[in-house]
Parts: C-alpha cells; sequence; structure tokens
C-alpha cells in the first residue's frame, strides 16, 4: 500500500457531493450503472429502481430517488458504475491515467452514510486508487504485519495492489470516495497474442487414426510440430511486436469527442492564423513512420496521412496548445490540417 497526500479540493473537483447528487435525482440513469449495498450484500435492483417510458417504448432500471435515498437513510452504500463513461471529469482523469500507465482503467464511485459500511473485507482482483472526495472513511487494511487502519479525507490517495484485503467504514458525516481500478495487462496475455500468430501457421490436420494403440507415432508427430512452433517462435520479431501492442493499445480506447458539436459550429464561423487550438484531455497523438505516410493514432481509432507532413504532426504531438500558424506549412495547408484534427476530435477551438 502507498498513501500520497495531493490538493485536497483534487477529488470535489472530479466528482463532488453536488455532482453525485445531480445524477442520481436529476438524470435518468439507470442500473447497472447504479447498485446498493447494505452490511455486505448487493441489494436487487429491484429495491431501488422503476420502470417508465420514452416515445412511447418500455424503460426499465431506472433509479427511483424516492427509493435510493430511503435505503441511503437506512444505512446502504450507493455505488456508481463506471463513472468514465458518463462523468467528464473522471473520463478525463481515466483517460489522462491510462495514457500514463498503458493500461485499461475504471472508476466507481462509492457513497456512504455516516457510520456505516458497504462491503465486508475484501480483496481485488486489480490494483486501485482510492480518491476521497468528500467527508472521512476509514479503512481496514490487511497486509504482512497484519491489520492496519488509514483515514481517508479529501486530498489522500491511497494505492492499493491487487489482492489486498479492505473494507472501510465511513465516520462522522457521509463519505465520498472514488476508487480507479487499473485491468492490468500481463505478459501472459502478449506473449499468448504473439505466439498465437505462430500457432496460427500450424496445418490444422487430424491426428493419426489409430495413435490409442500406437503412441509413439503420436509422440513422434507431435515433437515435430513443437519444435516446427519453437523455430516460429524464435522468427518472431519482438520489436515489432511490442509497437504492434501500442498501436493496439491507442487505437482501441473509447472515443473522446466532449465539445465536437461546439467545435462544428467555430469551424462553420472559419479558422485563422491565429485560433488556439487545443489538445483534448487524455487524447493521444502519437506517430508510426509507415513508409510514405504516417499513421496517427488517436486513441479510438488511426488515420493515415502523408508522410511530407510529418513536421508539422511533430508540434501537434509537442505542444498542448496551438495555432495553425505555429505548424511548418503554407498558411491553406495549415488550415486544412487543423479544420481535419478538430473534426477528428484531437483539437478543439479555444473559446
Amino acid at each position: 500500500m502507498h498513501v500520497h497526500r495531493t490538493d485536497p479540493g483534487l477529488g470535489a473537483r472530479t466528482l463532488s457531493l453536488a455532482d453525485v447528487d445531480h445524477l442520481l435525482t436529476e438524470t435518468a440513469i439507470r442500473a447497472p450503472a447504479v447498485r446498493v449495498a447494505r452490511d455486505g450484500s448487493v441489494l436487487p435492483e429491484s429495491a431501488f429502481t422503476r420502470g417508465g417510458s420514452l416515445a412511447g417504448k418500455p424503460l426499465t432500471g431506472l433509479v427511483d430517488p424516492v427509493k435510493l435515498m430511503r435505503l441511503h437513510d437506512e444505512g446502504a452504500t450507493i455505488v456508481l458504475q463506471g463513472l468514465q463513461r458518463y462523468w467528464t471529469p473522471v473520463s478525463d482523469l481515466v483517460a489522462e491515467l491510462e495514457l500514463e500507465l498503458g493500461h485499461p482503467c475504471q472508476a466507481n464511485a462509492y457513497l456512504t452514510p455516516p457510520g456505516a459500511q458497504g462491503f465486508a473485507v475484501h480483496s481485488d482482483s486489480h490494483d486501485v486508487f482510492v480518491l476521497q472526495t468528500h467527508g472521512t472513511k476509514l479503512w481496514e487494511i490487511h497486509g504482512e504485519g497484519g491489520p492496519g487502519e488509514l483515514l481517508l479525507e479529501p486530498g489522500v490517495v491511497a494505492y492499493l495492489p491487487t489482492g489486498t484485503p479492505h473494507a472501510a467504514r465511513a465516520q462522522e458525516a457521509v463519505s465520498l470516495h472514488l476508487t480507479i481500478g487499473i485491468n492490468q495487462l500481463t505478459w501472459r496475455q502478449l506473449v499468448s497474442r504473439v505466439v498465437q500468430d505462430a500457432l496460427a501457421e500450424m496445418p490444422d490436420d487430424h491426428l493419426p487414426a489409430g495413435y490409442l494403440d500406437d503412441p509413439d507415432r503420436l509422440a513422434t508427430g507431435l515433437g515435430e510440430r513443437l519444435a516446427a512452433v519453437a523455430d516460429a517462435v524464435r522468427r518472431l520479431d519482438a520489436p515489432a511486436a511490442a509497437q504492434a501492442q501500442v498501436v493496439r493499445f491507442l487505437s482501441e480506447r473509447p472515443p473522446r469527442m466532449a465539445g465536437a458539436l461546439l467545435d462544428r459550429e467555430a469551424l462553420t464561423r472559419g479558422l485563422t492564423d491565429d485560433t488556439v487550438l487545443r489538445r483534448r484531455p487524455g487524447h493521444p497523438c502519437e506517430l508510426v513512420d509507415d513508409g510514405d505516410a504516417v499513421r496517427l493514432l488517436l486513441g479510438d481509432r488511426v488515420l493515415r496521412v502523408p508522410a511530407r507532413i510529418r513536421d508539422a504532426l511533430d508540434v501537434v504531438a509537442a505542444r498542448p496548445e496551438l495555432t495553425p500558424a505555429d505548424l511548418p506549412l503554407d498558411r491553406a495547408s495549415a488550415l486544412v490540417l487543423c479544420r481535419r484534427l478538430v473534426r477528428e476530435g484531437l483539437l478543439g477551438v479555444v473559446r
């Protein structure tokens, strides 16, 4: 376990009690984005949801704020799951963390009434960062030296490695904390994927008939094929496989297009040489040379552009803010490139 103290206001700027109030009481949030636990047990969705309709079609799993608040009053912990999918400040934080770590991440929030504990001692199958955003919570953490206690308050971040047993109880006031889980990519996953390419070269013919009575025949054939696979594995290009992993990760993230409609409206008014453009938070901009082209990794997709504009793309990748005039291109080409990158979601127009 590791504990770090940071800006006490960071948590509230990311997810405040007022933000959670808004999500739970003023939006059409639905299960399973919300779940409820009390005394170590997860309650059925029917205990806090209702039905509804939209445009004449039925909706199920809508959170009923009256039921939900009643359960909260009775000591239940409310969990908001997958917040990175629908709350922008959390999305930005998770996206930046993913780029820093190279591992997929997800975020849940836990709202616990005073003095309550939502879950018994348990451990997670992934590493987690815990950020307290409101109130305080006393954590019971089990390590090699036995159980210990840690009081989390706004501005305190705890890191719990995979498998660390823990439980937490809110103190005098309602507690809100954000947990960011790191869904680690493992060496086994990467090696399995790379070796699978070598296995794909193996003919998929049948085992010989009669091998039950002649297992030596089976052993001989298996030995020959294992040797062939071993030779194929030795021929694998590790740098190329590593680069493929980078491309895979930086082209399969969720789309990040917040503000896209406003940016398009700004484009209709026209960009100028001095229009200030800003990289979207958590948006990768990785360049991969590809012959007479450059592949631009944007997180959720790959753009293939002419290699002659590589120097301009290097400027885009290096600067959080820029103007078309900053690019080493003629004026018309700079404006065309900037308009394209705004439409693709990499750059936003500063208003």
